[in-house]
């Protein structure tokens, strides 16, 4: 006994480091397990299955691989994902979920749950790739791809791609059919890092009732032409951080939606796309309140808006202590526009007394072309009028320079301060 343990210990502690070095390079568990036994003997290779699940929860590496994924992008590996996951969750150690470099693996819906025993890193060396086939969503919650639920200190990274393989989506009603590519609930002390997305069913990221968020170096892409396909979506959180990203897509380059407080965007690269977007806020009469938004340091690139802020007539509650500032526009249509009369609907919108109340935004140093007359758009509410509105630092010039910019303005109080072009409210 005293002899085969001896053996045995020989042979895992050298099998060990060989599966973390590959694991983390990217390698199939099943190739790191040979290299170790081809040291050994064939005479082990009985025991590679069992060393092979052991020795993930011995160093923390959980591996699609090693849970039986394909690999292949044409057989469904969400099973394989979802063992692999929830063995790292139990793991008492922090964990990584990794999916392998070099390997496309075929997702269906797969909701990934906490709390976890320690932290956990889900590294995207690969590709994961949404099942192209709809019938593959449940029909009662088509609405996620892969949800991150309640799980505290998840870093999301790798930089490998999640491509949403929405083309199918796009062609049926996406108003009707919404589907959201990688999705965050109650996931505090969260970073995302480092990773390309590409073609949504709609929204890209998503992020929901989470607080003390990073989300960094991300380049998400889908046609101008996609609809619904936002970058960046956040409701409902607070303390969140968007930096060093690039977005090109057929919707907002980041959304900020209801419950949104805290949220600093910085050297963000847009377009195309619909801008950066405060709102739709207060639709179907509801209350919203949105509060601490500070944008820093864009680039837009041929899209509908820019700095934007909109909400329903017959909502409530507040839009305020908003920042964009340090904005660059590149032939975009409307680059500075409040709507407080905004309606998305294929039937006209009655008028309500009520709405979301629009209050200290600071617009300053957004300069840049338009292909618009009206660079400067402020549309506010007869009953509940937009004010404490700063204009410093503005110069909006005609695309080509085929004459000079306007700007309308209903029951809006602003001010300005330096250099305003175009002069605000010179059209109603």
């Amino acid at each position: 006994m005293a002899s085969g343990a001896s053996e045995l210990g020989l042979f895992v502690a050298p099998l060990l480091l060989a599966l973390t070095t590959f694991l983390l390079s990217g390698a199939r568990v099943t190739d790191a397990a040979a290299v170790a036994m081809s040291s050994y003997g064939s005479g082990l290779i009985s025991r590679g299955r069992s060393l092979q699940a052991s020795s993930s929860s011995t160093s923390g590496v959980f591996s699609l691989d090693s849970y039986g994924a394909r690999g292949d992008g044409k057989r469904d590996d969400t099973q394989a994902l979802a063992e692999a996951w929830s063995a790292a969750c139990a793991s008492r150690q922090p964990a990584v979920v990794l999916v392998p470099a070099g390997r496309s693996y075929l997702l269906k819906q797969v909701t990934l749950s906490g709390p976890c025993q320690s932290s956990i890193t889900f590294m995207v060396k690969g590709t994961l790739v949404a099942s192209p086939d709809r019938s593959s969503w449940n029909e009662n919650n088509r609405r996620y791809w892969i949800v991150f639920r309640g799980v505290d200190g998840l870093t999301v990274g790798g930089g490998g791609t999640i491509d949403g393989n929405g083309e199918v989506w796009w062609m049926n009603s996406c108003k009707i059919n919404t589907a959201l590519a990688l999705s965050f609930h109650t996931c505090n002390n969260l970073r995302v890092d480092g990773l390309k997305m590409l073609n949504s069913q709609q929204i890209h990221v998503s992020v929901e009732d989470c607080t003390g968020v990073q989300v960094a170096h991300l380049s998400i892409t889908a046609p101008g032409t996609s609809p619904n396909t936002d970058g960046i979506h956040v409701t409902r959180s607070s303390n969140v951080q968007v930096r060093d990203c690039t977005v090109k897509t057929g919707d907002d380059c980041v959304s900020i939606e209801d419950g949104t407080h805290d949220l600093h965007i910085t050297r963000l690269v847009c377009g195309p796309g619909h801008g950066i977007s405060v709102g739709s806020l207060g639709d179907g009469n509801s209350r919203a309140e949105v509060s601490g938004i500070f944008v820093d340091t864009v680039q837009l690139y041929g899209t509908t808006n820019g700095a934007r802020i909109k909400t329903w007539q017959g909502g409530s509650g507040y839009a305020k202590n908003i920042v964009f500032q340090n904005m660059v526009m590149n032939s975009v249509k409307n680059p500075i526009i409040i709507d407080q009369n905004y309606c998305d609907s294929s039937k006209p919108c009655k008028a309500q007394g009520s709405a979301v109340e629009v209050s200290n935004v600071v617009f300053k140093n957004i300069k840049g072309t338009t292909i618009s007359k009206n660079a400067i758009t402020l549309n506010c509410s007869k009953n509940f009028p937009c004010y404490d509105i700063a204009l410093q630092d503005i110069n909006l010039k005609m695309e080509g320079g085929s004459g000079g910019t306007g700007s309308t303005c209903q029951n809006a109080k602003w001010r300005k301060s330096g250099i305003v072009v175009p002069q605000p409210c010179t059209g109603s």
